[in-house]
């Protein structure tokens, strides 16, 4: 049976990440930096509190598990915080990964790292893997560092990229969606950004797609996200009109609108036909995912 330590196992990608492969019988070792959330009852789960940022405290989990595989999700990956706070930016993204990929390479362990589109400048979209990195923030620069550890590390890994993930938050984390869907029945006014273009990535595929990785012990880099090309303000728009919500409180603006501590880019989402050729990878269509998210709404 695989040993798999998850970082960041108390996220929205992380716990998704948990369920399935104990599903798929390997044996999971959930880190994170406070306790347990996830309603888990099954003897192939185990939870350690884990600050990566720590290198005793990696060193102890990594010597009591010893782990076959890493997955890395855990980060600081909201841009306007990395932004105002970049001392902890850093020691969170690059830092912290280093620990572990430390502690990984002492074991020999295969090393997953979760990375983002926000890596890329937003000039061109519809990025392949070895399309240069260029990032318009804090939050990409350290993806791209912590990225750059990762390509040095002198075992087995795998960076899989992904773009603005949604599905059901299941107890966790929100996520754009179920955000919408919230203020609109506080009849809370939105105001969604209309100039940016994503390819969001339902949970559900990442998950399944790291999965494959894991399995198939597949390296180097891919990207993992949907096929639909929306903005965030049409995303919105759908999450209203499937669930019967008053449009009328969202507003599209634009980035010159709207000024936030984190520039964003503009055009992102991901030519994934790399995952396709060698994952098998087939992603679920933005109409399917909007279902699936609300499944208990309607």
């Amino acid at each position: 049976m695989q040993k798999v330590l998850i970082t960041g196992v108390n996220g929205f990608v992380g716990s998704y990440l948990a369920r399935l492969l104990l599903q798929n019988n390997m044996q999971v070792i959930g880190t994170g930096k406070c306790d347990c959330r996830l309603k888990i009852s099954d003897k192939n789960f185990m939870y350690e509190p884990l600050d990566f940022t720590d290198k005793e405290k990696c060193n102890s989990v990594f010597q009591k598990y010893n782990p076959e595989v890493v997955v890395h999700t855990g980060a600081v990956s909201k841009p306007d915080e990395c932004e105002q706070n970049r001392e902890e930016a850093y020691r969170q993204n690059v830092s912290g990964t280093q620990n572990l990929l430390g502690e990984a390479e002492a074991i020999n362990a295969f090393f997953i790292f979760l990375s983002t589109d926000f890596i890329f400048s937003g000039i061109d979209g519809m990025y392949r893997e070895e399309d240069a990195a260029s990032p318009v923030n804090y939050y990409g620069q350290t993806k791209v560092e912590a990225e750059a550890a990762v390509i040095k590390y002198s075992g087995d890994w795998c960076i899989v990229r992904t773009v603005l993930v949604y599905g059901d938050p299941c107890g966790g984390r929100h996520n754009i969606l179920t955000n919408v869907a919230d203020s609109l029945r506080q009849k809370k006014a939105l105001k969604i950004f209309n100039d940016q273009v994503r390819t969001p990535t339902y949970v559900e595929d990442l998950v399944r797609a790291i999965a494959t990785i894991i399995d198939k012990k597949k390296t180097g880099i891919f990207h993992i996200s949907g096929e639909d090309i929306l903005t965030p303000y049409q995303m919105a728009i759908a999450v209203a009109d499937h669930l019967q919500l008053e449009t009328t409180l969202i507003s599209p603006v634009n980035e010159d609108e709207f000024v936030q501590p984190a520039k964003r880019p503009l055009k992102t989402g991901f030519d994934i036909s790399k995952a396709k050729r060698e994952l098998n990878y087939q992603p679920t269509s933005f109409a399917e995912g909007l279902k699936k998210t609300f499944k208990e709404n309607l």
